[in-house]
């Protein structure tokens, strides 16, 4: 498996600008490209090889007046920006033909000056090096001062340089795990739960554990507020508006990062303490779409299943995803009846057939980890999954429910 290891960067003034020249070159030669391709798919001819391209928008770019500021920087990182529109492209016919998993992807567009995110792509053919002192050493930029919060458990294979919308600068190290030492980390478990995602607990445990939501967003409402006010009173294409919106991107970068950091430590926790974990397939795309709309982004639900994924992946461990119209809300996890469906104000409840009473959500949780084929596991022996039923599609849906069926269906959930 391959990872990112990300680490914070502190270029010198000087480093700065050769980074901010690197930005620059490999932006016109990504919409170089994609200008190419565009015209070629106007003319009717055949889209311009990788080579092609290689060889005229970078190699001879080179000996002329208006691309010779080309050569300043590493030709490593131009040739990445083309692999990058290949990558692009590649994506997107595949997308077209269906052929790619997920939301559909658009055609590439232009890079813009004003984007507020930037990166380029180091390989090994750009010898690039950590020094002994611990600096990050880039072709043509020079030693980069590096905040090393962990080692490197591996020689990267390639480096990305990234400068984010609030100006922060990292590196991102792509690293081939070892299996064996991945697994030999966490300890031995026998325990298997079920986890409910929701508002009022981030997630409730099948073992009745509940976890608080932080709602980093809403703790921070009241200076998101006071920063986006200042920004809109500033002149455009000012200096003082350039700070200003400076200050209202780092804003919203700290609650993104706190809100990484929860899910890091909590997924790493679960991992850690668990043999098989399984969740629910919740529509946060239709569930955005209602007046809970920022309360479930405030929560980041997808970010955090992805999580599990991964370091159950990588651990070892077995991770089940039921779908989305399994009654976890409506039956009974003692006695299996279906009591039918309850308002959200509905957070108790009592089963008319066995009498059990019930917390709405750790009946969920219950319901979900059974619902997995995880309710019965072997001390010791790794937890395998039962069959998980076909789930009902809705027509014409295409898996994305409408706005007013995803409110209903989270009413009587």
């Amino acid at each position: 498996m391959q990872l990112r290891y990300s680490f914070r960067l502190y270029p010198e003034p000087g480093q700065a600008r050769a980074l901010s020249r690197a930005f620059g070159c490999a932006r016109v030669v990504f919409n170089d490209a994609v200008r190419a391709r565009r015209t070629a798919r106007e003319q009717g001819l055949p889209y311009p090889s990788l080579g092609l391209l290689s060889k005229t928008l970078v190699t001879q770019a080179k000996k002329r007046p208006e691309r010779s500021w080309l050569g300043e920087v590493c030709a490593v990182v131009l040739q990445q920006s083309l692999r990058d529109v290949e990558s692009a492209y590649r994506g997107f016919f595949a997308s077209l033909k269906g052929e790619r998993k997920g939301p559909r992807v658009a055609v590439p567009r232009f890079k813009s000056r004003k984007d507020s995110r930037a990166s380029i792509r180091f390989t090994a053919n750009a010898r690039w090096s950590v020094t002994a002192s611990g600096r990050l050493n880039l072709p043509k930029i020079g030693p980069v001062k590096v905040a090393w919060s962990r080692p490197l458990p591996t020689t990267p294979s390639s480096v990305t340089v990234i400068k984010d919308s609030a100006g922060r600068y990292y590196a991102s190290f792509v690293i081939d795990t070892d299996p064996d030492a991945d697994a030999a980390v966490m300890p031995d478990s026998d325990q298997a739960i079920g986890i409910d995602l929701g508002l009022t607990h981030f997630a409730v445990l099948s073992d009745g554990t509940k976890i608080s939501s932080p709602r980093f967003l809403r703790r921070a409402e009241k200076k998101l507020k006071k920063t986006q006010r200042e920004l809109s009173r500033k002149q455009k294409d000012s200096k003082n508006r350039t700070n200003a919106r400076l200050k209202v991107a780092r804003a919203h970068a700290k609650v993104a990062d706190a809100r990484r950091e929860f899910h890091h430590q909590l997924s790493t926790r679960l991992i850690r303490e668990n043999q098989a974990i399984a969740v629910e397939d919740l529509a946060v795309n239709g569930l955005a779409r209602t007046r809970l709309a920022k309360s479930v982004h405030d929560a980041g639900w997808s970010a955090f299943v992805n999580m599990l994924e991964y370091k159950a992946a990588r651990y070892g461990r077995t991770f089940v995803k039921i779908g989305r119209f399994e009654p976890t809300s409506q039956t009974c996890s003692t006695c299996g009846h279906r009591d039918g469906p309850k308002p959200l104000h509905v957070r108790q409840w009592t089963c008319a057939a066995c009498g059990t009473t019930h917390d709405r959500d750790t009946n969920a949780a219950n319901n979900i980890k059974t619902a997995a084929g995880l309710a019965a596991t072997a001390c010791g022996a790794p937890v395998r999954p039962g069959l998980v039923p076909a789930q009902r599609q809705e027509t014409g849906s295409h898996g994305i429910p409408t706005r007013r069926r995803a409110a209903k269906r989270h009413s009587t959930r």
